[in-house]
């Protein structure tokens, strides 16, 4: 560290940023006392100065204070400006001024963009924020007025500098030509409601309000139509005219892109050439996802070092001079960062060449970690946030892997030849160094990734990108060999999707992680270092001869190297050195003691990452006896997931989204926010579920059914029970195809049928009632909620009631049957899962009288259009001294089954 100063110095800011994001108050002042502690005793152990020692302690206080003060100013505006709570401003009505900050997007019927606002005012008795009236916030705003205009003024109240992101709903398939002049720059005012973000309802769910505010963003501002928007263009320059233009240029590049490729190549080399990913194919990117190839699909590393090759090429074949040429490179390279779309990868790709360029013409700093190190901290510096993005994480920690891990693991390639050995160590190392921030992020990791890059990453980079870019060079001056060249692009992207799609097709090699512990990471990347390093050290020591292949003696009599050579050895070491057949270096001896502590260290190292991965792809057993039951909050539906005390994994219901009539072609979005792709499975992944034993679909409608279609898909399921009728719609078909396909057991379930998971499990089925004999195939039954599945679930002598969406009729049945078998009392049950998300349909009097539930759960999305749960029944279940929990209320709700009794948690208060 002492020769890498500024690696040191980055490290140090880098906790201390960590420290101040992990904790706060007494927390972190205790974390910093631990962390201050660790460069004061490496000073006194003698590994540093005590001058180096101080500069690192004053890179944790100050990157910590630093975090600090930006949390301190990244909070809302609007409460106070407003003069209202944060709950009062929930779905308020709003008028907002401002001027347009970023790129302005489309998807379906959906715009986005985020504004900057200059003023704000509430739609409710008197201007909390402004003085004007509602005829002035309305006034005609003319397109040549350079100054603020009268909406604006009427509005001018510090909100100055809030950021706010607008989603503006499109009424008509007119007003998408409308929205298409907006740009970055433009003044607006819009009217519309202020929706706070939402935060995570899942545990280990994703956490939208918390991301929106690492961009400095707590506000959502949702209008209807392109009559919510006033737009007043930017005339006169401004320091966003250059982002402005830059916006304009990608997309010219983006519609040139799209008149040379057919689908689905346009979008695919959109991102691939100039960074534009919302129009790739989502199917494509979750192939190329699965295998670990996104990174081609963003511009990085490696786009920016092909970009600075080609263009030093060229310079140098126009015979300029080399530094006239590392100038120019040098003043272009941020040209194509902004070009690519300036993400987190991409900057720090620029700003190290940028770096590495200035360092080559002053022949100054040529060491990459130390390069890597000031990219990292002036990005921090600039926006500490960056800290929490994934692009920034992978981004810096891949490549600080590839310099510090690949010269470790090249030794170890050394029979192969040199282009082989270099791109199998690289794309390894790449591949282990990633692993561990791939399963935290995206709980997935294939076993055929490291090969699935070696192949295409290479086939791609040297043969698709040029062509693709040279194609879109070629566009406007030369259309013939553009369009020829596209043509060609697209026949090798045919051949990479069929690979991608065949070696996808090898299910088995996908396994499932549940998200690790940063000791679990910290621990993996000390024992990767460790084994690298003996088995480098091993593979040295077995490379240095014992002895010159042409001396006449073994030089077994030589003292080890420190001591005095025996001078009795000396004339045939002379006389060898004289007849010049050989020169005798005295490092032929192996290092002191490398063979001897390389071999127990590497065994040591590679036993305890074993250790550490078995654990890892383990870490959802539960061992203590206990089971759990998690009623997931997926909005308007119904899904639980039951974990037996014997670790079987069974999901009631998947939730889904309802769509109401065929949308027309213009409103659909390329991807659609969907239950089961976008919450339940990722989910399901977080918890290290590897495979799920039994799904249950109580009934066909979409709000418990849709969901499933992403599970099948994604996760292996080894039988599907359903109540053994069939839907007539096209997405319950699909289930069913897609259960067939992949091999899943279909078992219809009836009244007095019964699963044993284990021993401490059981699941007696209730409903529906027996079909009746000779009855083979299933029949189609329109009113699926009447034949909803319901089982009592009992667990380590706790009793559960799962319902599905039975109907009152349903239950007068189940009661019926059970007073002709002499039953009239039910065992009590511990919790009750509320039929039909509490609609007043079910959950009568004389059920909750038979059951007597001890609590209730209600599965509801939030502010729903049919009133649920119905007023009605929240009265019965009170009347019964029932405790009632609701997801959309509090969340996700989990129960821990224990033998000593339950443990209720909600993820939200």
């Amino acid at each position: 560290m002492n020769r890498r100063p500024l690696l040191s110095f980055t490290v140090c800011w880098v906790a201390g940023s960590a420290a101040g994001c992990l904790f706060s108050g007494r927390s972190l002042l205790f974390c910093l006392a631990g962390l201050l502690l660790l460069p004061v005793v490496w000073a006194v152990s003698g590994g540093i100065r005590w001058r180096t020692a101080g500069v690192l302690v004053t890179a944790l206080i100050v990157a910590a204070l630093y975090w600090e003060y930006s949390e301190v100013r990244n909070v809302s505006l609007l409460p106070k400006v407003l003069g209202q709570p944060v709950s009062e401003l929930n779905e308020a009505y709003i008028t907002a001024a401002g001027v347009i900050a970023s790129p302005v997007e489309r998807d379906g019927d959906r715009v986005d963009f985020v504004v900057k606002l200059s003023g704000i005012r509430l739609h409710q008795g008197e201007l909390a924020a402004a003085a004007g009236t509602e005829g002035e916030v309305q006034a005609e705003v003319n397109p040549g007025d350079t100054a603020k205009t009268g909406a604006e003024r009427a509005l001018e109240r510090s909100a100055e500098g809030e950021r706010v992101t607008v989603q503006i709903k499109l009424q008509e398939e007119s007003e998408i030509a409308e929205a298409a002049l907006w740009q970055r720059g433009d003044r607006v005012v819009i009217e519309g409601e202020l929706i706070q973000p939402q935060i995570a309802r899942n545990f280990g769910g994703f956490d939208y309000r918390a991301y929106l505010l690492t961009q400095k963003i707590h506000w959502l501002l949702k209008g209807t139509g392109t009559a919510s928007v006033t737009v007043n263009p930017q005339v006169s320059w401004e320091p966003s005219t250059i982002l402005r233009w830059n916006d304009k240029a990608r997309s010219a590049l983006g519609a040139e892109m799209s008149r040379l490729f057919q689908e689905p190549h346009a979008g695919y080399m959109k991102g691939l050439v100039i960074g534009i990913q919302k129009e790739l194919d989502p199917e494509t990117f979750r192939q190329f996802s699965q295998l670990g190839l996104t990174h081609i699909l963003a511009i990085s590393g490696m786009h920016v070092a092909v970009y600075v090759g080609v263009i030093l090429v060229l310079l140098r074949r126009c015979r300029l001079t080399r530094e006239t040429a590392l100038t120019v490179t040098l003043l272009l390279v941020p040209v194509y960062v902004l070009l690519s779309g300036a993400g987190p990868s991409v900057i720090r790709a620029g700003i190290m060449s940028m770096i590495a360029l200035q360092a080559a013409r002053l022949g100054m700093l040529k060491d990459g970690l130390n390069i890597l190190a000031a990219s990292a901290l002036m990005m921090l510096v600039w926006n500490p946030y960056l800290l929490l993005s994934v692009s920034f994480q992978l981004s810096f920690l891949v490549t600080a892997g590839l310099m510090v891990y690949t010269p470790l693991a090249a030794p170890l390639f050394r029979r192969l030849p040199g282009w082989l050995g270099s791109s199998l160590s690289v794309t390894i190392i790449a591949q282990l160094v990633s692993f561990p921030l791939t399963i935290y992020y995206f709980n997935q990791f294939s076993l055929l990734s490291v090969a699935a890059n070696l192949l295409l990453v290479s086939f791609i980079t040297f043969l698709v990108l040029p062509l693709g870019t040279l194609a879109l060079l070629l566009g406007r001056i030369w259309n013939t060999a553009a369009l020829l060249l596209a043509q060609l692009a697209e026949i090798l992207n045919n051949i990479t999707f069929a690979a991608v799609e065949w070696v996808n097709g090898f299910t088995a090699g996908v396994l499932i992680w549940a998200s690790p512990s940063f000791l679990w990471i910290c621990l993996y990347y000390g024992l990767l270092y460790g084994l690298l390093l003996a088995l480098k050290r091993r593979t040295e020591a077995r490379l240095v001869p014992q002895f010159m292949d042409d001396e006449t003696r073994p030089l077994a009599e030589l003292d080890l190297p420190g001591n005095p050579i025996n001078t009795t050895n000396q004339p045939d070491l002379l006389s060898t050195a004289k007849s010049g057949r050989a020169a005798l270096a005295f490092q032929a001896y192996p290092p002191t003691g490398a063979t001897r502590w390389s071999n127990p260290a590497a065994i040591l190292c590679a036993v305890g990452l074993t250790i550490l991965l078995y654990k890892g792809y383990n870490a959802e057993a539960i061992r203590d006896g206990s089971g759990s039951i998690s009623f997931l909050d997926i909005g308007q539906g119904d899904s639980s997931l039951i974990t037996t005390p014997g670790g079987t994994h069974i999901l009631v219901d998947g939730g889904g989204t309802v769509s109401f009539g065929n949308r027309e072609e213009w409103r659909i979005r390329r991807s659609p926010f969907e239950v089961g792709a976008k919450t339940l499975l990722p989910l399901l992944k977080q918890r290290g579920i590897h495979r799920l034993d039994a799904v249950i679909l109580t009934h066909g409608d979409q709000d418990h059914a849709g969901g499933l279609q992403a599970v099948l898909e994604g996760m292996p399921v080894s039988a599907l029970l359903f109540n053994g009728t069939l839907a007539d719609t096209e997405p319950y078909t699909k289930l069913m195809t897609t259960a067939l396909d992949a091999g899943v057991r279909l078992y219809p379930v009836q009244q007095g049928m019964s699963l044993a998971p284990d021993e401490a499990t059981r699941l007696n089925f209730l409903w529906p009632e027996p079909r009746e004999a000779g009855q083979i195939l299933p029949e189609e039954v329109e009113d699926q909620n009447h034949e909803s599945v319901v089982f009592r679930l009992e667990m380590n002598g706790r009793s559960f009631l799962f319902t599905g969406d039975m109907d009152q009729a349903a239950e007068e049945a189940i009661l019926h049957s059970a007073n002709q078998s002499g039953i009239r009392q039910g065992r009590p049950i511990d919790a009750l899962k509320v039929a039909h998300h509490g609609s007043k349909t079910a959950t009568s009097a004389d059920w909750l009288a038979f059951w007597m539930p001890g609590a209730a759960v209600i599965s509801a999305g939030v502010n729903n259009m049919y009133g649920h749960p119905n007023g009605g029944v929240l009265d019965r279940l009170a009347d019964a001294n029932t405790e009632i929990y609701r997801t959309d209320q509090q969340g996700e709700i989990q129960l821990r089954v224990g033998k000593g009794g339950i443990n209720v948690r909600h993820k939200l208060n």
